[in-house]
């Protein structure tokens, strides 16, 4: 097996460890904006409501705001467990992408007929976001840049240009060093309406503003311990602080495990990890380049991801995906420094000009990841219950799709959204333990051995191509 380019050009030990050693172990979405933001009272005893939505991050607050747009004489409640936007939602990279399925060529794949239609919806949906931004002046950041992938490998390079979309510009090695000057690319793809960088804890923090002004009852530090009902009869939740009984109920509680046991084990938790930079000199913003601020991406299966915040740091991330035996979410998986160091060491190695920079946070996030690698819709008790989870990490855009899909089908619509196979196809579930975390490493050695030989896929990665199950965002 050859070393890939980070392991055969690590930058030294004390550049790492001395760009680590002040480091906060916090997101720095959710520190930045931890004095501005509202709260919102716990529940207070029994409610009977038309609405309810479990989960206060992006799925949970899009599909809040359209239940009580499209009926305001409605009562809508949305309950959070923690705080809005706490979880996946505020710890992200911020990227707000077109594509609901994590890729085109996931949805070559699983869809080969429906591929130029999740394309257009993927653009609509952005283009969506970005109206209904600007529409209700909500403060997040958000920067419509576009997305570079780029190659850092000879054999990356034999890829460019192999798919279909008219928009993306192949470029070469010049070209991509035009955009961003770093010895580790070979060359590239510009996809100008594919991404816009975004601030994560603002827009939840901003959604859930624009919620409650417009009558959505939010309460935080409620969460839903148990689901009854059926469909004939209203939805009970139930909650150490009152029950709520609902018409209606939207679950949208991502990596968490679902009330509804059928659904019990279609996601996983992996944790994904993630680095800040201090803000850049302007000298220092000079020596890379990055005028046009693109979401940065590179093309091995273990990839990184990074971008620009508003004033001017790095976020650094992606890479190491780690599933913990017992599928299992714990505060202390966040804090590896195994993983943060090896981030640190690939980013002095695509940016060697930058030696020096600080990191001032790092963090992990919990991605609810489903056999699929993107969203899945479910629904019980006659349609009264509708579910949505899986986005893989990434949720930011697709979850404003997974509202639309989740109102449609509570007002019983057929619509372009609910026909989609892919809405209407639930992906196989994970196994139990222990098979999980022998078949989820077992999986993702394959995939770093496939990084460290040409991008060939070993039996493993071949069969898991066939039955449908196979990573290839």
């Amino acid at each position: 097996m050859h070393p890939t380019i980070f392991e055969t050009h690590r930058p030294a030990a004390k550049i790492v460890e001395d760009s680590l050693a002040e480091t906060e172990l916090a997101c720095f979405w959710t520190d930045d904006v931890a004095d501005r933001v509202a709260q919102y009272p716990p529940l207070d005893g029994d409610v009977r409501v038309d609405d309810a939505v479990v989960g206060g991050g992006f799925a949970g607050l899009w599909t809040a705001i359209k239940l009580k747009t499209e009926h305001p004489d409605r009562r809508v409640v949305l309950l959070e467990a923690v705080r809005i936007g706490w979880a996946a939602s505020g710890r992200n990279g911020g990227f707000c992408e077109a594509s609901i399925t994590h890729g085109e060529p996931n949805a070559e794949s699983r869809w080969p007929d429906e591929t130029g239609t999740l394309r257009r919806l993927g653009h609509e949906n952005l283009d969506a976001i970005e109206r209904f931004i600007e529409e209700h002046g909500l403060d997040v950041d958000f920067e419509r840049t576009g997305q570079l992938s780029v190659a850092n490998e000879p054999y990356q390079t034999e890829w460019l240009g192999e798919g279909d979309d008219p928009e993306v510009v192949t470029l070469d090695q010049q070209q991509v060093q035009e955009r961003i000057s770093s010895p580790t690319f070979l060359g590239g793809e510009f996809s100008p309406r594919e991404n816009a960088n975004l601030h994560p804890a603002k827009l939840a923090a901003e959604l859930a503003r624009h919620a409650a002004e417009i009558g959505v009852e939010i309460h935080e530090q409620t969460p839903v311990e148990g689901l009854e009902g059926s469909a004939e009869a209203p939805i009970r939740l139930t909650t150490g602080r009152g029950d709520v009984v609902a018409e209606r109920v939207a679950l949208c509680t991502n990596v968490f495990p679902s009330l509804l046991k059928r659904y019990r084990f279609h996601t996983v938790p992996v944790y994904d990890y993630v680095l800040m930079t201090e803000p850049l000199t302007d000298e220092q913003l000079a020596s890379i380049g990055w005028e046009g601020r693109e979401g940065l991406a590179d093309m091995a299966n273990q990839f990184h991801y990074s971008r620009l915040t508003k004033d001017n740091r790095i976020l650094w991330g992606g890479y190491d995906a780690v599933y913990f035996a017992g599928g299992r979410i714990k505060r202390e998986y966040e804090d590896r420094m195994e993983s943060h160091r090896k981030l640190a060491s690939h980013f002095f190695t695509t940016f060697p000009q930058l030696a020096g920079v600080k990191f001032t946070h790092r963090w992990a996030g919990v991605i609810d990841t489903s056999t699929r690698f993107c969203a899945f819709f479910g629904q019980a008790h006659g349609g009264r219950v509708q579910y949505v989870a899986g986005f893989t990490g990434l949720g930011v855009g697709a979850t404003h799709f997974a509202a639309d899909v989740l109102v449609d089908r509570f007002e019983g619509r057929v619509t372009e959204r609910t026909e989609l196979e892919m809405v209407k196809q639930v992906p196989l579930p994970f196994p139990p333990e222990p098979a999980a975390s022998i078949g989820i490493n077992l999986t993702r050695w394959s995939l770093d051995r496939a990084d460290h030989n040409g991008g060939k896929r070993n039996v493993l990665l071949k069969t898991l191509d066939a039955l449908g199950l196979g990573f290839d965002s």
